[in-house]
């Protein structure tokens, strides 16, 4: 017999007896089953504990199995699904499979055509995850940034941005990149923070709107006379990193998929992401990363 320990399956249906009867079958067989009586409270176990694989009923009160399907692969795109549905709603089903579910099967259904597409969803997942990379595998490590106090002044942060640029080889243009902002850390050399070129322009556009203009043009705003540049610059020098700074990108766990880190920054509009392990922050992940991580793979595909 296959040893099924481990396998950490979430059970989804709103019929008690159902869920009951089942969670009891599948533990037996040595899977490790979590019931939830509706997408909502299988959600919330999505969101704080690990499963390896999701058996989901389609008819439920409230959300129905492809509005949870929805929900789920956003919030954990790689997660294996089966659905389960009544007779006479493959078509519903079929839309499933294209939200990204991994198969369906008819209630009532037999237990051990169950168990197996169980293992055989949980095997394709372990298959993928050995074969992919993680987001630890291409973040950028912290110690490739360059890092600045939130208590030092901006022109020294920009001395840092320079020492980089200088040591970073003309032809790397990834490499070049990284340094196009540095990181801002407290006294505790947590990550805050980061300067960028961005943060760096927008620190001028302010007092430079509010100063005395010159004879405005005819579109657009009406901007300082000539050498408030340099004015601006010197004085934008003087002014403290935190002043400037933009706040901490979002953060994401260094063990997760390379398709999580997407839809994160695409759901969150950012750039970048600051990578985590075990609550510490070891790197940065951005979408050149990821980006790069794509063309590798279409490449060796072609090859």
């Amino acid at each position: 017999m296959e040893n099924d320990q481990g396998i950490r399956v979430l059970l989804v249906d709103d019929e008690e007896q159902f869920r009951a009867a089942t969670s009891t079958i599948l533990n037996r067989r040595g899977f490790s089953v979590t019931a939830a009586a509706n997408g909502r409270e299988a959600l919330e176990k999505i969101r704080k504990d690990t499963i390896d694989v999701v058996i989901l009923d389609l008819k439920m009160p409230e959300m129905d199995g492809n509005e949870v399907l929805r929900e789920l692969k956003r919030l954990k795109p790689e997660l294996p699904v089966i659905m389960l549905t009544g007779r006479g709603s493959p078509d519903i089903a079929l839309a499933g499979l294209q939200e990204g579910l991994f198969d369906y099967l008819t209630k009532p259904c037999n237990l051990d055509l169950l168990a197996r597409r169980v293992r055989d969803a949980f095997a394709r997942r372990r298959q993928l995850s050995r074969q992919e990379h993680r987001v630890k595998d291409v973040m950028v490590p912290l110690t490739s940034f360059s890092s600045v106090r939130e208590d030092r002044t901006l022109a020294e942060a920009i001395e840092v941005i320079m020492i980089s640029f200088n040591r970073t080889p003309s032809t790397s243009t990834v490499q070049a990149s990284m340094h196009r902002s540095i990181l801002v850390l407290d006294p505790r050399h947590k990550v805050i923070g980061l300067v960028s070129f961005t943060d760096l322009l927008q620190g001028l556009q302010a007092p430079a709107l509010s100063a005395p203009a010159g004879p405005a043009p005819a579109n657009g705003p009406a901007f300082p006379t000539s050498g408030a540049f340099t004015l601006l610059s010197r004085d934008l020098g003087k002014k403290l990193v935190r002043e400037v700074m933009s706040p901490a990108p979002i953060t994401i766990d260094a063990e997760a998929t390379l398709l999580e880190a997407a839809h994160r920054m695409l759901e969150l509009k950012v750039r970048r992401l600051l990578v985590q392990d075990n609550g510490k922050t070891v790197g940065v992940i951005r979408e050149q990363d990821l980006f790069f991580e794509m063309a590798m793979i279409i490449r060796e595909q072609s090859e």
